[in-house]
């Protein structure tokens, strides 16, 4: 009995090494992936795109789609944020504010802005910390919206100079998800938007962690997440457990759309399938089976099809 008794505690112990090993690596991992710079430079070693609807194509509105621009300097805690606004062709019908993801681009916003443009909308596409037309953070990092959310703001305070004027709808993509979230739970500002669009939206780090130890394959990917998630907010100084915003957009008023890929890779789908599910205001979803913001380029027709329902249904 004592051989057996010994037998399963050193096989205890080594299931709580394995454990801890390989959740600090998902740690290390993890806070490496939000440091600003080696992202940037991995995608800067791609060959970009000549389509400018296409993820990666660089190069401002008129150069992308002959569309006259505005170069405007947005005032940020930290200084000026270079944005670009494109105004309505005609009679202005709405305005939105178009915020990308973790090490993306303000051109990302290219797909939503032709559409948003046909429809009469003006788009400010913005830039925030750590981007290259924006200030870099003290911190070094990408904060999945806990200090990002301050630079939509004094966004949405160009857009929408006051709580009487017609309000903002904002499109959000993977960690731009996460920073609306932070800006709508945190924000004074947080009524003057009016209508939210998400794609491949990382509403809950806790789930894109846990994800990323499910797509490493290893056994046990479920205490090895937790592990992780204990020891970020040491590794990187970040509040992390505060990332999650689903009940935010869950409980927001306004319309909403969603689209999410089920191979997304990076971001799971489930969370933004269980933020559909529990609405109860206007919600327009387009389910793909695309990777990481890959439903667009999946369909561009049947993509455009569901925005411009969205867009029509705020306009009644």
């Amino acid at each position: 009995m004592r051989i057996v008794f010994f037998v399963v505690v050193l096989l205890f112990l080594a299931l709580l090494g394995y454990v801890g090993i390989a959740g600090y690596f998902l740690a290390h991992t993890t806070a490496g992936l939000l440091k600003t710079g080696p992202i940037s430079a991995l995608l800067a070693t791609a060959e970009p795109p000549t389509d400018p609807l296409a993820l990666g194509y660089r190069g401002d509105p008129l150069q992308a789609l002959s569309l006259p621009y505005q170069a405007v300097s947005i005032e940020t805690q930290l200084g000026p944020a270079e944005a670009w606004l494109v105004p309505a062709a005609g009679t202005e019908k709405g305005r939105a504010i178009y915020v990308h993801g973790i090490a993306g681009a303000r051109e990302d916003g290219y797909r939503h802005l032709s559409i948003l443009h046909e429809a009469g909308w003006s788009v400010l596409l913005v830039s925030y910390r750590n981007d290259p037309s924006a200030p870099p953070s003290p911190e070094g990092r990408y904060a999945f919206g806990l200090l990002e959310w301050p630079d939509l703001e004094a966004a949405v305070a160009y857009m929408a100079p006051s709580d009487t004027g017609p309000g903002v709808l904002v499109v959000a993509e993977s960690m731009g998800g996460a920073v609306l979230g932070q800006f709508l739970m945190q924000s004074p500002l947080a009524q003057r938007i009016s209508a939210v669009a998400l794609d491949s939206p990382a509403i809950s780090f806790r789930a894109v962690v846990g994800h990323l130890a499910e797509q490493s394959g290893r056994p046990l990917y479920g205490p090895m997440a937790r592990t992780a998630e204990l020891l970020l907010p040491w590794l990187t100084g970040l509040p992390l457990e505060r990332a999650e915003v689903a009940e935010v957009f869950q409980s927001f008023p306004g319309p909403l759309f969603i689209a999410h890929g089920a191979a997304d890779r990076i971001v799971p789908a489930a969370p933004s399938q269980a933020l559909a599910e529990g609405r109860t205001g206007v919600t327009v979803t387009h389910w793909t089976k695309a990777d990481h913001l890959g439903s667009y380029a999946e369909d561009p027709g049947a993509y455009r099809t569901a925005f411009t329902a969205f867009l029509d249904a705020l306009a009644r």
